[in-house]
């Protein structure tokens, strides 16, 4: 499909009441830009606000990273290290063809010709995800982004950084703003004393933020209820259907409740309800785990170790360490094997920081998809639109997301830059 004409939805009035399922950061970012247009919106939670994936987030803003997750340098891991419960990918073994069928799916995708493409349609929301954070605090969600005024990528040798800055050169050649230098191990632990000799080489990377996503996720709700939404919690949506030219909310409790349209942003179930309206790609929970430490010297933004691929961010006093991506069934516990491998992982590099005495762990199901691009749009109905699959990237994405998608809803024309994230392609 062309990029030049923005593609056009079936026409449909435009909505007065839409309904909003699952109260994460894409959700309820979509929440408050629809009402920015004067909708009138129904936010439906299954558990408790900001309780799925967004809870545990590194928190990063960092559009110079946002990329496709298939690239060659997955497959480079190879089986070994992904069978391994101390590698940072791990795939436990289990008779799932649905999980077979997405890996099949994303191997195919880990070329460097279809990471382009993915990276190509990733640039346009990467310009303006920042800005998108700058108006729903000019509109009144009071939680703060952070500048980063240091972020590191942090290696043990010069030569282990070749990847990543090969990485940030293709992300620039694709359009993307991307400003960074390469430091010497000496020089990183100047800037951040919390880094042990054994870091030898880093990237400083400029222009990033973060944020704490518990606090802005409280703070984006009650912005949404303060415009007039009712959110409900604790509330699961078991089904959609169109009933004289509405669609109809099937909730578990047995209520049934009528609206204009419906979005669907239930990060890793999401086929279970836009699978029935022509969603076909799969959404594959991609968990990743974090906790809390404390550290005698808090760095001064977030640090980054892609080889452990551990990401480690300053948040309310304590020192947040996320990392992992382990294909396991969403719902399924929280493994204790996955945080003693990223505790080991990250332990010969950091210093005056207890790892033992950790608090708020936590494993989350990021939504995936195997080519890597998350499904931003109308379905086969022009009344039910989803947003989700964003993989690592919906807490950077949310708001820009919220921002498209509500426009598509209330004008019914796709906008430019959601064409290559069709939920039908």
């Amino acid at each position: 499909m062309s990029r030049q004409q923005p593609a056009s939805v079936p026409a449909v009035r435009s909505p007065r009441h839409v309904a909003v399922i699952g109260a994460g950061m894409v959700g309820l970012s979509t929440a408050w830009f629809l009402q920015e247009a004067g909708v009138q919106v129904t936010v439906y939670e299954r558990d408790r606000v900001g309780s799925g994936a967004s809870w545990g987030n590194a928190g990063w803003l960092t559009p110079t990273l946002t990329a496709p997750l298939p690239e060659p340098a997955v497959l480079r891991y190879g089986l070994r290290a992904v069978l391994s419960p101390r590698s940072p990918v791990y795939l436990p073994l289990r008779a799932d063809r649905d999980l077979w069928r997405f890996l099949a799916s994303f191997v195919s995708h880990s070329t460097a010709r279809r990471w382009r493409r993915g990276m190509a349609a990733y640039v346009p929301l990467n310009q303006r995800s920042l800005e998108a954070f700058d108006v729903l605090a000019a509109g009144g969600v009071t939680a703060r982004t952070h500048t980063a005024e240091t972020f590191l990528a942090c290696f043990a040798r010069e030569r282990d950084a070749r990847g990543l800055l090969t990485e940030l050169e293709q992300i620039r050649d694709a359009g993307q703003d991307v400003s960074y230098r390469t430091i010497l191990g000496w020089r990183a632990r100047a800037i951040e004393p919390v880094l042990t000799p054994q870091v030898g080489a880093a990237i400083q990377i400029h222009r990033q933020r973060y944020l704490n996503p518990p606090e802005f996720i409280d703070s984006l709700a009650l912005a949404v209820r303060s415009r007039g939404a009712e959110v409900v919690e604790q509330v699961k949506v078991t089904g959609l259907h169109r009933s004289a030219g509405t669609v109809v909310v099937a909730c578990e409790d047995g209520g049934q409740h009528q609206h204009d349209a419906v979005v669907v942003a239930t990060g890793a179930s999401l086929g279970d309800l836009a699978g029935r309206f022509g969603v076909r790609q799969p959404v594959q929970a991609g968990r990743g785990y974090s906790f809390s430490v404390p550290v005698e010297h808090m760095p001064g933004g977030p640090l980054y170790f892609p080889k452990q691929r551990v990401a480690c961010t300053p948040l309310n006093g304590r020192l947040r360490v996320a990392g992992m991506m382990e294909f396991r069934r969403h719902g399924d516990p929280l493994d204790p094997r996955r945080v003693t491998a990223i505790v080991e992982a990250v332990r010969p590099l950091l210093t005056g920081v207890n790892l033992d005495d950790r608090r708020e762990e936590w494993v989350g199901s990021r939504p995936c998809t195997p080519d890597g691009l998350p499904l931003i749009g109308a379905t086969g109905c022009p009344q039910v639109f989803v947003a989700g699959g964003h993989g690592m990237w919906g807490i950077a994405l949310g708001p820009v997301t919220g921002q498209l998608l509500a426009q598509a809803i209330v004008k019914g024309e796709t906008p430019t830059e959601l064409l290559p994230f069709d939920p039908l392609r």
